[in-house]
C-alpha cells in the first residue's frame, strides 16, 4: 500500500513530479525493476541512507526479484517541488510501517530527488535518503 498526502504539489502545477516520486517509491517497495528502469535515467545515481553512492545498475540489482522481502506500508508526504527549467528538485518524507497492530514498527526518511525533463518526460537522475531520528520520549 502506498499513499500520497499533501496538496502542495498539485497547487503549484508539479503533480507529475510528485507522481514520479510516488511511482519510484512504490517500485522500490515492490522490488519492481521494470518500473524502476522506467522512472530513472540511464545516469541515475543515489545516496543510500547508509551514505553509500550507488549507480543505477547497483540500485537495480538491489531490487532484483530474488532479493524481495516483505513490503512495508508506505506513504509519501510533505512534497516540496522546485522546477528550474528542464530540471526539478523534489523533497518528500517517506513514512514506513512494518508489521501489524501491536507489533507495528514505524520509521521515516527524508528523500531528495533531482529529475530532468527529456523528450517531454520527467525521469529521476538522482536521489538521496536521510533517516529521521525518532523523537526522544
Amino acid at each position: 500500500m502506498c499513499a500520497l498526502n499533501g496538496a502542495t504539489a498539485a497547487d503549484n502545477g508539479s503533480a507529475a513530479l510528485v507522481e514520479l516520486v510516488q511511482r519510484h517509491a512504490e517500485a522500490q517497495r515492490d522490488f519492481d525493476q521494470a518500473a524502476l528502469k522506467a522512472v530513472t535515467a540511464e545516469n541515475y545515481v543515489e545516496v543510500s541512507p547508509a551514505g553509500e553512492v550507488d549507480s543505477r545498475e547497483k540500485m537495480l540489482s538491489f531490487y532484483a526479484p530474488d532479493q524481495k522481502r516483505a513490503s512495508p506500508q508506505l506513504t509519501v508526504t510533505e512534497p516540496m517541488v522546485r522546477v528550474l527549467g528542464d530540471t526539478a528538485v523534489v523533497l518528500a518524507k517517506l513514512n514506513y510501517t512494518m508489521g501489524a497492530e501491536a507489533q507495528a514498527r514505524s520509521f521515516a526518511m527524508r528523500a531528495s530527488y533531482v529529475a530532468q525533463l527529456k523528450d517531454g518526460k520527467w525521469k529521476l537522475v538522482s536521489a538521496q535518503y536521510t533517516g529521521i531520528r525518532p523523537p526522544k520520549n
